[in-house]
């Protein structure tokens, strides 16, 4: 058996959605930080990424993780992200998978009934509180990176559509939320094909005409989700299918788009510190989520955001490269 590459992986699902946590085989990535990290590993070894979730090892809607030594004296572990849309500043259901697999791995020490692991992310330092029982992690909360709402009641020209109203707000990446009544969309599965397509024109659309850019990080300029919101949502219970670049809907509840929902309905005056919400998947998956206070975020109000969900380790893997192999980065279909 030949291999030019061999990398070692715990994969994991977070509430439907996989994390392929890569714990060896990579080395550790140049960069004075995890931004610094993430912005050189996109320009240089962006094969890496693709060979690693895109066809034939992983799939259209792969996600995953790489676990690096921290940058930071405050954290354990240093976190890049990494799925077929590209690589995240920041993942929730990635995070949520990564402390499970860090706990049920004991790749942390491991104390119950709860290991507090200090996480090094490309958008800045996220803290996991896992709930362990018998060696076991049967939930993890994110303390997530600040979050704000950047911008509300927003109009774009979307072909198909017309003037589409939309809020956009920040919760470690760009969501801007949608209401499907406003397209006249249903929230049903077999209506996929048309929510993905609106989805994707939606986010086109901003990035063309109403393009958005962090007040703090430059580097974190696009926005690559869009959660449509079903018409029986309230701000207490979200439901939505959150339609991702290039073309898949996450299967969890999505944890930075739970904290940007957070950051809007605060905007809004609908939910307030302390406040429990529960946003619900495509697929009927839920994330539990409050606010733990309130902060400015490049001046502008902002939030801090608390997730809760649970993953689930499915099985361990080496990933290898054959040198007469004829996707040596994958391939997209």
């Amino acid at each position: 058996m030949r291999s030019r590459k061999l990398f070692h992986a715990v994969d994991s699902h977070t509430e439907g959605m996989p994390t392929r946590v890569i714990t060896g085989g990579v080395g550790v990535l140049p960069g004075e930080t995890m931004a610094e990290r993430r912005l050189r590993f996109m320009a240089e070894r962006d094969d890496l990424r693709t060979l690693l979730m895109c066809e034939p090892r992983g799939h259209s809607s792969m996600s995953g993780a790489i676990l690096q030594p921290p940058t930071r004296p405050d954290a354990d572990v240093g976190v890049l992200y990494i799925e077929v849309s590209g690589c995240l500043p920041m993942c929730g259901h990635g995070t949520i998978g990564v402390a499970t697999v860090l706990v049920e791995t004991g790749m942390v020490e491991v104390s119950e009934p709860e290991t507090v692991i200090h996480l090094d992310t490309p958008a800045g330092l996220v803290v996991a509180r896992v709930a362990v029982s018998g060696g076991a992690a049967t939930s993890v909360t994110l303390d997530n990176v600040p979050s704000y709402a950047h911008a509300l009641d927003q109009v774009v020209e979307v072909p198909g559509f017309g003037p589409v109203i939309y809020d956009i707000a920040y919760g470690g990446n760009f969501y801007a939320f949608v209401k499907l009544a406003d397209l006249g969309l249903r929230f049903e599965r077999s209506a996929k094909g048309r929510l993905l397509d609106a989805g994707l024109a939606i986010m086109d659309a901003i990035n063309a005409q109403n393009p958005v850019a962090h007040p703090e990080r430059p580097d974190i300029d696009v926005c690559h989700h869009v959660y449509l919101e079903a018409p029986d949502s309230t701000p207490l219970h979200g439901r939505h299918a959150m339609a991702i670049h290039p073309g898949w809907f996450d299967r969890s509840p999505c944890g930075t788009g739970t904290s940007a929902r957070l950051a809007q309905q605060h905007a809004r005056g609908t939910i307030a510190v302390g406040q429990e919400i529960v946003n619900e998947s495509f697929i009927g998956s839920r994330f539990t989520a409050r606010i733990l206070g309130e902060t400015t975020v490049g001046g502008r109000p902002g939030i801090l955001p608390s997730i809760t969900g649970r993953a689930w380790v499915t099985g361990t893997a080496q990933y290898m490269l054959d040198p007469t192999d004829p996707f040596p980065a994958g391939f997209e279909l």
